[in-house]
């Protein structure tokens, strides 16, 4: 099996990493760039000019508009994109389950005393229970509880950390919590995908959130089913998937053998019909 972290990042990604998590772990300061510009932060290395183009998905998020709209962000990490979301939404939940960058969204959160924002120590799945999240401490954002990416993870990184966590179906964590109906869901959780929609198809069929998903699979096989299955899902509940690396709506009959890195999907019918 091919390591982990050479099949998933290229090597500048790995050093960025490196020297972010060795030399300025605990480093705050205001970031510089991106989508959270202006905003504080503890750790990574935002604070450093960048003078390359923005991603297509950091490019296509900054032209949509979250004015007023609750916000989920499934897979916050230390939640840069939690931030951004809050400059305009009225209200942002963030689940991240590991412990490490639970921590650490919190103190993003707190740096800039943000009053509309709930963070959530908790995975999203298609039912309630446990299961364990395997991470490369190099990597902590990558952490997955996907059994074949998690295999992946455990078996070419030494020192790959495990952890137990608690995982929900969003469908009963708003009804159960009283937590308020979603406008707005970024999924970005490493392989769970699917699981995590089909624990939110109550909500998809009565609230019609705009949902933006990073595809993610330990595999281009794997990422190809995941991928299809999703796409399935979404078309059931009379969504279009539009992949934005591309530039074009996806559909069962078109995919073919494409692997989308991310997808934002809308129910074509229209809000409340």
């Amino acid at each position: 099996m091919k390591e982990f972290r050479a099949r998933h990042f290229s090597l500048t990604h790995m050093l960025v990493a490196f020297i972010s998590q060795h030399l300025f772990q605990n480093y705050t300061y205001t970031i510089r760039h991106g989508l959270a510009a202006g905003m504080r932060r503890k750790g990574g290395l935002g604070f450093l000019p960048m003078d390359r183009p923005e991603t297509p998905e950091i490019a296509f998020l900054r032209k949509l508009s979250f004015e007023g709209k609750v916000i989920y962000d499934i897979g916050s990490f230390e939640g840069i994109l939690t931030l951004f979301f809050s400059r305009t939404g009225s209200k942002v939940v963030a689940y991240e389950p590991n412990p490490r960058n639970y921590a650490r969204c919190l103190d993003n959160i707190r740096l800039n005393r943000l009053s509309n924002v709930e963070v959530l120590n908790r995975g999203v799945s298609d039912r309630a229970g446990n299961i364990e999240l395997i991470y490369d401490p190099l990597m902590p954002g990558a952490g997955s509880g996907e059994k074949d990416i998690a295999q992946q993870i455990g078996s070419s990184v030494k020192t790959s950390q495990k952890v137990q966590i608690p995982i929900v179906s969003l469908d009963d964590d708003i009804r159960l919590n009283g937590l308020p109906e979603p406008d707005f869901i970024k999924i970005d959780i490493e392989g769970m995908e699917f699981p995590a929609l089909k624990g939110m198809e109550r909500t998809l069929r009565g609230r019609h959130p705009e949902l933006f998903i990073e595809m993610h699979g330990a595999t281009a096989v794997e990422k190809m089913e995941i991928t299809r299955a999703v796409i399935d899902l979404l078309e059931s509940h009379s969504y279009r998937a539009y992949d934005i690396e591309s530039g074009r709506y996806l559909t069962r009959s078109n995919l073919g053998n494409r692997l989308p890195g991310h997808l934002y999907a809308t129910h074509h019918l229209g809000p409340g019909s």
